[in-house]
């Protein structure tokens, strides 16, 4: 089944990127597993899939141990600032920067471990009260201060769209926060890029590749429902 799904979620990569004109090299496929065991991981892993997206911290941290080191690790899920430390040297990429103080632990962290940490800044670009991210108008401000830190590196903007029968609906988020990242960029702000954008999930990702999606964060679409009693 995993492989038959992986293979339906490529191919409409591919019929987007072939849609908006866009090279399928430029979209970068998240496998996201939360709640997922290992071996299924590691089926995907086998089919050549390098990127992986975890919500939660300690899940993160018991599958970086058991599966291989060349796997991509991704933070996608909100991030409490006493967790920080424990994946700072785990993941490529935090996408889930949506305050100063979050950003401000992340650069302490990343100091002690001599590292420079990869960052997205969240957006909340439908305003979604139950959603975690800044709203679009403070973005540029939050974006200028977190440039400040030294080991803390800005390279686009991520965004959770809301959950619609229909993606057609979130074309318009999509194409926002798409606008947004044109404006930062804009600004030519040190240590500050726009090139990735974190936006689609498995309802909507087509869509978001077609408005700019860099990345796409699939998961049931690769592996099935999720299990919420383990």
């Amino acid at each position: 089944m995993l492989k038959e799904n992986l293979k339906e979620v490529q191919e409409n990569i591919l019929k987007a990127c072939e849609k908006s004109g866009r090279n399928p090299e430029d979209v970068t496929l998240i496998a996201v597993s939360k709640t997922k065991p290992v071996p299924m991981l590691q089926e995907i892993y086998d089919e050549n899939i390098r990127d992986f997206g975890e919500n939660k911290v300690q899940e993160l941290v018991e599958k970086y141990d058991e599966l291989p080191q060349d796997i991509k690790w991704h933070m996608i899920g909100h991030l409490q600032r006493n967790k920080v430390k424990y994946i700072v040297d785990k993941v490529c990429l935090i996408h889930s920067v949506d305050s100063y103080r979050l950003a401000e632990e992340i650069n302490i962290q990343a100091k002690k471990k001599n590292i420079t940490v990869p960052i997205l800044v969240e957006v909340n670009i439908a305003e979604e009260s139950s959603k975690f991210g800044i709203h679009a108008e403070d973005a540029i401000a939050l974006v200028e201060q977190i440039a400040q830190l030294e080991n803390v590196q800005i390279k686009g903007l991520m965004t959770i769209a809301p959950l619609v029968k229909n993606p057609e609906d979130n074309r318009q988020y999509f194409r926002n926060i798409r606008q947004l990242s044109v404006d930062i960029a804009a600004k030519n702000i040190d240590n500050v890029s726009m090139n990735v954008l974190s936006m689609g999930m498995t309802g909507d990702y087509m869509v978001a590749i077609e408005e700019g999606a860099t990345m796409v964060r699939v998961g049931t679409g690769i592996f099935g429902e999720r299990n919420y009693n383990k």
